[in-house]
């Protein structure tokens, strides 16, 4: 059974340019100590769908337009915001993009840990500040009996995102989402916070939503894959599943963008032209103009496709023109 069940959520943002649909119908399930990957470029709509779901998202000139999200025996999406913050930073957990901006710098470290828990909990201050030096040498912070009482600037990139990482693990939340919590470090800290998020995971059991624009950290660190563009997803699937038998030709330009599947001394493969506005309509296939297949037959469909089951547990957009290359 599913922990979180999101049913064709649309989160639209009303500006003066015109209606942008950032989220356009997405639909996704989360099961209890699963990884779960929402993949795809910046401006697909990748946080705002997860940030929807934990009324993040400003209001005006964002809006709800749609769709349910059950998580346990609440519908997150037609809750109140008082009744969200009882959620918030206690059954769900966020690690933001940016450490640096997300933590206060006026702060001491040991202020900003222990306010999860003395929000959600019946802990005393002692009790939560014992809890958060734990907490801390958890997730590898040496000497955390000083550090505690730093501010944030006297931690390096890697550090203030483990501290955010202990942050967010604080009070035990049945689901952790991560948005892209390695785009801002250096590939050695990277795969680093990377093993910390997936030990804390198998120590506490929580499930993981999983944000990011590379393919190849997800193939390392998730179980399913959404992958996203244009407000929708294109293609869903098992993560080996996606890496074996891509079916949509948006996956497949991003795997080949991925470096290491370079040859060595060739050009870097980039995805041709720029995602589409979302503030205009779109008639038909969103990823038809930068498809290298534009001119193929079968054609690219002339209405907005939507997801159809290949195999079991495989979905994937139903438009000819993008699936014509992987069709033999």
């Amino acid at each position: 059974m599913a922990l979180l069940e999101v049913k064709d959520l649309k989160t639209y943002f009303h500006t003066r340019d015109g209606i942008v649909r950032a989220v356009d119908g997405v639909s996704f399930d989360v099961k209890a100590g699963q990884t779960v990957g929402i993949v795809g470029e910046s401006g697909s709509g990748k946080s705002v769908t997860c940030y929807s779901l934990l009324g993040l998202i400003p209001q005006p000139p964002g809006r709800i337009e749609g769709g349910v999200a059950k998580f346990a025996d609440l519908d997150l999406l037609s809750l109140s915001e008082t009744e969200l913050r009882s959620v918030r930073g206690k059954r769900i957990g966020l690690i933001f993009q940016d450490p640096m901006t997300s933590l206060n710098p006026y702060l001491k470290i040991s202020t900003q840990l222990i306010e999860p828990l003395l929000l959600h909990t019946d802990a005393s201050k002692a009790e939560a500040l014992e809890r958060a030096i734990a907490e801390l040498d958890a997730v590898g912070i040496p000497d955390p009996h000083k550090r505690i009482n730093s501010y944030p600037h006297e931690f390096s990139g890697g550090m203030r995102q483990r501290v955010m990482i202990a942050m967010a693990l604080i009070t035990r939340p049945e689901i952790l989402i991560a948005d892209e919590p390695t785009t801002a470090l250096d590939v050695t800290i990277q795969r680093q916070v990377l093993n910390l998020i997936k030990e804390r995971q198998e120590e506490l059991g929580t499930a993981v939503i999983f944000i990011t624009h590379d393919l190849a950290v997800v193939s390392e660190v998730c179980d399913y894959v959404n992958v996203m563009y244009a407000g929708r997803f294109v293609e869903r699937a098992g993560v080996d599943t996606l890496f074996t038998k891509p079916r949509h030709a948006y996956t497949r330009a991003l795997q080949r963008s991925i470096p290491a599947m370079q040859t060595k001394g060739e050009t870097l493969y980039t995805i041709p032209g720029l995602p589409p506005n979302l503030s205009n309509d779109i008639a038909g296939c969103a990823f038809a103009p930068r498809c290298e297949n534009a001119d193929s037959d079968p054609p690219h469909a002339e209405h907005r496709p939507n997801l159809a089951e290949v195999e079991p547990g495989h979905w994937v957009q139903d438009c000819p023109g993008c699936l014509e290359a992987v069709i033999q």
